[in-house]
């Protein structure tokens, strides 16, 4: 009878023991923080540290907007991509972002999406070795040109960068190579080489950019602008 007393207590106690952990199980409070949260956490901390960097770096950097003086003349280096610690933003949200941006400034949405998804890959969090910011990469310079308080903001960076492709089609006659490479180089390199600057970086560039609109290296540059500001 003890013994059958002994089993029956162990029995109890373990019966005891599952009922606390599937209690502790079924509180929310005790389960681990999710990988959304830790992502999201993750982000936070790159941005903040980012918007300190660039800070530091407007000091010593001018307001033009039709100058690059982060980097001399020619002098462009092939680097390494954008890095990111963010998922890609949901593809509504990019359409959503781009159809405002490309009907406000009145520039192709397929051109604003094939710069964005070359510069970023649709990542709000990217950062380029060069400083560059968010989803179309702009330098700080740029982003206080255009008066971006957040380059991380989807909306913000999204209709900065669509501000800077018009203006850049504007200076060069609706020449998209031409554009494309002061996006990527700064005007003063494309004015300097009066042409798409002769290096790795800036070539590629172009031309991923080209090949995804769907014209040709070799074919006549043609306007990207929509037909409502005059251009087809």
């Amino acid at each position: 009878m003890r013994a059958l007393f002994l089993l029956l207590s162990v029995v109890a106690v373990a019966r005891a023991a599952d009922a606390s952990a599937a209690a502790k199980a079924a509180d929310p409070a005790a389960v681990p923080e999710s990988s959304i949260a830790k992502q999201r956490a993750s982000i936070q901390k790159q941005k903040d540290a980012i918007r300190a960097q660039a800070a530091a770096s407007l000091k010593g950097e001018s307001n033009s907007f039709f100058t690059a003086p982060w980097i001399s003349p020619m002098q462009i280096p092939t680097l390494a991509p954008a890095s990111f610690d963010c998922d890609p933003l949901p593809e509504p949200q990019v359409s959503a972002l781009i159809a405002a941006a490309a009907t406000a400034e009145e520039v192709k949405p397929e051109l604003i999406r094939a710069v964005m998804r070359q510069e970023s890959g649709f990542h709000a969090c990217a950062v380029s070795p060069r400083g560059a910011q968010g989803l179309m990469q702009l330098m700080p310079a740029t982003a206080e040109r255009f008066h971006v308080t957040d380059p991380f903001d989807p909306a913000q960076n999204v209709n900065a960068g669509a501000k800077f492709l018009k203006e850049l089609l504007g200076k060069y006659a609706g020449d998209l190579r031409l554009a494309l490479g002061a996006y990527n180089a700064g005007p003063a390199n494309v004015d300097a080489a009066g042409t798409v600057p002769d290096n790795a970086e800036t070539r590629g560039y172009v031309s991923n950019i080209l090949q995804d609109l769907g014209v040709s290296d070799s074919a006549p540059a043609a306007p990207a602008s929509s037909e409502k500001s005059g251009t087809t």
